[in-house]
């Protein structure tokens, strides 16, 4: 099969601030390789300790985080964070801190974790995030597993979960002052030992043992390095920074509410801090919670996953409903995805563009429904990220005529964080990007997604075997699977060890299915089934929120069980119409036949869900497995 390496110079690279150069590497006529010449120099050195103090020396009245103090968000200097971050350096010093020593930190998203995980680099450590959902079980593996000697827990809840395991080590507290008391501690320590520390550190100076969440088994611990960090933080920087600065005239801003524990939450944290974009921090993603909250801080781009988005238009469609305009929200709905598909056809050359009437359209939603969105979001966000799962491509289209262009990726934690990215100006709905600048990813010949590149992790703590099996040259077999289109964006298909064959033959992956299942009301989460069954079926669970809206605007009691609605036929033709959604995007012989409503959720306190919201797909199977009989008549 003949090979082509093909330099694009012309197509969606053309007039990119800041754009590196994209070859792709074709194979019997079709992309099966796409590698990005990297934006930034990958010998990161030290620089993801050093970002706070490089801050303070050359821009240290910049703004680079704001606090919530009071209800207030008040403004934290690059000059003031790095004098706390050495304070606490110099605490977790004084408290027997070594370099090399890890440190465990469990925790919601919160400013303090920030600053300790910048001080435990500046005094030569490793964090080990946990968590703070997480079971007595998993703490005790993780503790165990990375050899952390000290515990730095949230609360007094989270030491009292950790049990035992925290009986042998070292415990601070947040909620009881544990940064004043490290700061009190490390009082006598002079400046110079955590500046000699950080001197220390290189690019292949282990920053991080990041543990997975992984769907089965005990969590793994991925070793990241400061090289690792810098290499993904300073490209994607360089790659999207200059450009949605300038779309935006504004000093850029987010609130990062993604877990910590999670590589993407991690990843964003560092990436602020090293472009100073100001910085805030909320607990929850729980959308009644957190749309107050960016109604207040106002940011100017968000980083999520598809839940946030898929929420914000189901309460958008919610609030239709209630004061009897479903039908007006529907219009606008179908008029953006018309309106945003003809949009990004204009600007890759293809099409002529919006006609006047579907102008005159777009123009009238936007003032009954689309500014709306907008303001959910805290009035000021024009484009955001997306990562975790693929988002439906109707539904990016609907945000991007409502003006908010939303960037997809796709990574691993092996690959800290995206491997894939949107490239600015050139988004493509239904895809994920292009490689990470300084990035090579390579499709195998079964389809699966393989990547190079200096973003790759050492390897898995406590594992001799080398990460990279069972791929070759230095790839790294993620164990999803995808493929270019001609331009190189690559598409995510599914998951290797995921795909159910049905008895007829036909191979079928679940996870498109449930995340067009997941993307409408009032479905909750669902599993997908059919392997080795002569045809497919799911399990839905609805969301309380959702179904309390539809027994609200038909006059029926919102407390009404679910186990009662369950065999309901309105419900079922509701649902129905979501199956049938979810159905448009694959062949008759890989449609959902049959489903099931069941009472309950899959959470991640019942154990059907890992913290980064991906079904346990074994657990929910054997938790319900009475009703998948059901669905093929076997009970």
């Amino acid at each position: 099969m003949g090979v082509r390496k093909d330099p694009k110079a012309a197509g969606p690279w053309d007039g990119l601030a800041g754009r590196a150069p994209v070859e792709l590497v074709r194979e019997g006529g079709a992309v099966r390789e796409v590698r990005v010449a990297p934006l930034a120099a990958s010998d990161g050195g030290a620089a993801v300790a050093d970002i706070p103090f490089v801050n303070a020396a050359e821009a240290p009245d910049a703004v680079v985080l704001r606090r919530k103090t009071d209800g207030r968000w008040l403004p934290v200097t690059a000059a003031a964070f790095a004098r706390e971050v050495t304070d606490v350096a110099k605490g977790l010093t004084a408290a027997g801190l070594e370099p090399g020593d890890r440190i465990a930190l469990m925790s919601r998203t919160r400013y303090e974790w920030t600053v300790l995980d910048f001080a435990i680099w500046a005094a030569g450590g490793v964090t080990v995030p946990v968590y703070p959902t997480a079971s007595a079980e998993q703490i005790a593996w993780i503790l165990a597993d990375s050899g952390a000697r000290v515990l730095i827990a949230e609360t007094p809840q989270n030491v009292t979960t950790a049990g035992k395991a925290a009986e042998d080590r070292q415990v601070w507290v947040l909620d009881d002052g544990a940064l004043d008391l490290l700061t009190r501690l490390g009082r006598d320590v002079p400046d110079e030992v955590p500046a000699g520390r950080r001197a220390a550190l290189g690019p292949d100076s282990i920053a991080t043992l990041c543990y997975t969440s992984g769907t089965t088994g005990m969590p793994k611990g991925c070793v990241l390095t400061h090289g690792n960090l810098h290499a993904e933080a300073a490209n994607t920087v360089e790659l999207l920074h200059p450009v949605f600065k300038a779309l935006t005239g504004r000093t850029a801003s987010t609130l990062l509410f993604l877990p910590l524990a999670h590589v993407l939450g991690r990843v964003l944290q560092v990436s602020c801090l090293l472009a100073r974009i100001e910085l805030g921090h909320w607990p929850s993603i729980k959308p009644d919670e957190l749309r107050p909250e960016l109604r207040r801080f106002r940011p100017t781009f968000l980083v999520g996953v598809p839940y946030l988005f898929e929420k914000i238009h189901d309460t958008g469609r919610a609030t239709a409903e209630r004061i009897g305009r479903a039908a007006s929200f529907d219009r606008a709905d179908r008029t953006a995805v018309r309106y945003a598909e003809a949009a990004l056809a204009r600007a890759r050359g293809t099409g002529p563009g919006p006609g006047p009437g579907l102008r005159l359209a777009h123009a009238l939603y936007d003032l009954l429904v689309y500014r709306r969105v907008r303001k959910e979001l805290g009035g000021r966000v024009r484009y955001a990220l997306s990562g975790g799962s693929p988002l439906e491509r109707e539904l990016n289209l609907f945000f991007h005529a409502a003006g908010i262009v939303v960037y997809e990726g796709y990574g691993l934690t092996e690959t800290t964080a995206a491997a894939v990215l949107t490239p600015p100006l050139a988004p493509r709905p239904g895809t994920v990007g292009l490689p990470v600048p300084g990035t090579a990813v390579r499709t195998a010949d079964d389809g699966e997604v393989l990547v190079k590149g200096p973003i790759v992790f050492r390897g898995y703590w406590n594992d001799p075997k080398p990460p990279q099996q069972p791929a070759s040259d230095g790839w790294l077999a993620t164990g999803d699977l995808g493929g270019f289109d001609d331009d190189g964006y690559l598409a995510i298909t599914g998951r290797k060890k995921d795909i159910l064959v049905t008895s007829g033959g036909k191979n079928v992956s679940p996870s498109l299915l449930e995340d067009r299942l997941r993307s409408r009301p009032p479905v909750g989460q669902c599993l997908v089934v059919g392997d080795n069954r002569s045809y497919v079926a799911a399990l839905i669970t609805l969301d309380p929120e959702a179904l309390a809206h539809w027994l609200g605007v038909r006059g029926r009691a919102k407390d009404t069980p679910v186990e009662e609605l369950v065999a309901d036929p309105d419900l079922l033709a509701y649902v129905q119409r979501a199956v049938d959604h979810a159905n448009r995007a694959v062949s008759r012989a890989e449609s959902i036949r049959r489903f099931r409503l069941v009472a309950g959720e899959f959470t991640e306190a019942n154990g059907l869900l890992t913290p980064s919201l991906k079904i346990k797909r074994q657990a929910v199977a054997a938790a319900y497995a009475d009703e998948v009989a059901r669905l093929y008549g076997e009970a």
